[in-house]
């Protein structure tokens, strides 16, 4: 199930700060619940990726682009994502979910997040995604326009760039 409290949580907590209209970090503290956790008491793998989306709502809500994805009817949609487990995260432990924006190309941004309890990483993730709208992705440009962004561009790291190049391999072998 879809957190749907945590996302409140997030939106709630977004609205009541004001954007900072650049690319900045977010830091979202945590504690795992019972729904979280798979039948070995540990967070479930799938809960991992669900709680980087509200990593990455965050992100959008810092940086001002809330106001042009509602204007604009655009919606984000991940493009995959490669994840690493370091150690099992237990009931009720406490955790913070970093997020940023590490890079992006033409078309794609690039987002790390780590899912570190107390001084120690527990899985640590790359996801890439876009935005959509009427059919079509919405070029990174446009989405650094419509925050007025005008820093420079930052190359995706080099991770970023051996995934993609796997991920085309990979389609290449599907039957």
């Amino acid at each position: 199930m879809y957190p749907f409290f945590r996302a409140g949580r997030v939106l709630a907590g977004g609205l009541r700060r004001h954007p900072m209209g650049t690319l900045t970090a977010s830091a979202l503290k945590m504690r795992v619940w019972p729904n979280d956790l798979d039948t070995n008491l540990h967070m479930n793998n799938g809960r991992y990726l669900t709680l980087m989306d509200l990593g990455r709502f965050d992100l959008m809500i810092k940086c001002g682009l809330l106001p042009a994805i509602v204007r604009q009817r655009w919606y984000p949609v991940a493009g995959g994502a490669m994840i690493r487990f370091n150690r099992p995260l237990h009931a009720f432990e406490k955790f913070t979910l970093a997020s940023d924006i590490c890079g992006w190309d033409a078309r794609w941004l690039y987002f790390r997040h780590d899912l570190v309890s107390g001084d120690k990483l527990a899985a640590t993730a790359l996801v890439r995604g876009l935005f959509r709208c009427q059919g079509r992705s919405i070029p990174v440009a446009e989405l650094l326009a419509s925050i007025g962004y005008d820093g420079p561009a930052i190359d995706p790291p080099a991770s970023a760039v051996n995934w993609s190049d796997a991920d085309k391999l990979m389609l290449q072998t599907a039957p």
